[in-house]
Parts: structure tokens; C-alpha cells; sequence
């Protein structure tokens, strides 16, 4: 008898190949994330780590397998890594969120229920009050939290996040990572992460993946980190991994 969905990791990946030319860009990548978990990716540059989550997003072709053993919603919320405006684009934070939000196109107006949701979103990301504010002109960080806000409506059973606090001053990153745990805590939500940073995976990770094309390592975050050859993985780890 196979186990409940509930016992089983959310995601599990099975040999995962991408190999858009003749180098492969992932190379036989296999591993589980325990469902309820914040597991990080780490990395060094060109390691794979957004080109994993573009595979697990169904964006690029792959071989190998992809498992999600969805036990709720089966929903998935997903913050890039980067999102360029267009600074001539007259698309103010609540035109942006209302987009997928309601069915009547947003330039005919926004119900005022559309307006009440987009309020209480950004309530919950700290940005209340910029509902008229052009997105243009947000900071990286204002960008950024405007994403989580629009990839946590509705609650997604699994959270892609591709270095979502990469640029970020000290406040706003600790933010973002008290964010994610209650949200771990009290939603119960899956998060896949990709961050460069060991020193925020060891604060918030429970799993982490270190990734250069294969797996380098895989578990516990503090048995993964005090591994002397994933801190060995690279000749200058301060440059390349932009510890803190």
C-alpha cells in the first residue's frame, strides 16, 4: 500500500536532465523535499539553481522525472529572480495585482471587491498605501515584495522563490525571511528556495540541496553546511558565495 500523500516529500526529482546544447546545464539531478520544509538551493554561479525551478515550473524542456504529491490546493506561487519594468508603462501597483484578480479587463476599471483584496495583499507584505504608486518606481525591494504578495494569492501549497533577497539591504532581507517562516509555520507551505547567501541558509533552512549541475550534497541544513567540501566547493567562497 503507497503512502499517503501527506507522508510523501511534495517534490521529488528523478535524474532530472536539462541539456538545451550539448553540455548539460543539469545533469542527472535527483532529490526529495520533505513536505512543510523551507529547503534552499545553493550554489555557485552557472550551478543550475534557476534553471532547476524553470524545469519545475513545466518552462523548459527536460528529461527525468518531476514528482509533486499534492495533498492540498496543488497550487504553486513563484517569485523570479529578476522582473524588469518598463519605466514608460503606466502600471501602477493595483492595476498590476488586479490583473489576474478579476475577470473584467483592469483599463475599464477595478471593482471595489478587486481594490479591498489588492489592499489587504499589500497589507500583508508592508506596502500598504502604495496601491497608486507606478511600478516603475518601486525599489528592488518594494518589487520584490509585491511578487510574494501576488504568488501567495491564492495560498500555494509549494513556494518557488529564485534569490528573492539577492540586492537587498540587512532589513528588508530579514524581513523577507521571517515572512517565509511564519508562512512555513502557519500556512504549512512548501518553499523551495534559491539563495546564494550560507549564512541566511543556516538561519532559515530545516533542508538544503548544494547544486554545481549535479548534486554536491543533500540534507539537513547543519550537517550540509559544516561539511568541510561544501565550504571547500569553490577557491574564494567570500567572493563567490557572498557570505554576510
Amino acid at each position: 500500500m503507497s503512502a499517503e500523500p501527506a507522508a510523501q516529500p511534495l517534490l521529488t526529482l528523478e535524474r532530472l536532465v536539462v541539456r538545451p546544447q550539448r553540455e548539460a546545464l543539469l545533469d542527472e539531478v535527483s532529490f526529495s523535499v520533505p513536505r512543510g520544509t523551507l529547503h534552499i538551493i545553493a550554489g555557485p554561479n552557472g550551478a543550475g539553481k534557476s534553471t532547476l525551478l524553470s524545469a519545475v515550473l513545466g518552462l523548459i524542456p527536460f528529461t527525468g522525472r518531476i514528482l509533486l504529491n499534492w495533498s492540498g490546493s496543488g497550487r504553486i506561487g513563484y517569485v523570479p529572480q529578476n522582473f524588469p519594468v518598463d519605466p514608460t508603462l503606466p502600471v501602477s501597483v493595483e492595476d498590476f495585482l488586479a490583473l489576474t484578480r478579476q475577470s473584467r479587463p483592469v483599463c475599464l476599471g477595478i471593482a471595489r471587491t478587486t481594490r479591498l483584496q489588492v489592499a489587504k495583499l499589500l497589507a500583508g507584505v508592508g506596502l500598504s498605501g502604495l496601491e497608486q504608486r507606478p511600478l516603475a518606481v518601486l525599489s528592488g525591494g518594494e518589487i520584490r515584495r509585491v511578487l510574494l504578495a501576488h504568488a501567495l494569492d491564492p495560498e500555494p501549497e509549494l513556494l518557488l522563490l529564485d534569490e528573492p533577497t539577492s540586492g537587498l539591504d540587512e532589513t528588508a532581507a530579514r524581513w523577507f525571511e521571517e515572512t517565509l517562516l511564519t508562512l512555513k509555520r502557519e500556512a504549512r507551505t512548501t518553499i523551495v528556495m534559491v539563495s546564494h547567501d550560507l549564512e541566511q541558509a543556516r538561519r532559515i533552512a530545516d533542508t538544503v540541496t548544494v547544486l554545481d549541475r549535479r548534486v554536491v550534497a543533500h540534507g539537513p541544513a547543519a550537517e550540509i553546511l559544516a561539511t568541510a567540501s561544501v565550504r571547500d566547493l569553490l577557491p574564494s567562497a567570500h567572493a563567490r558565495w557572498a557570505l554576510r
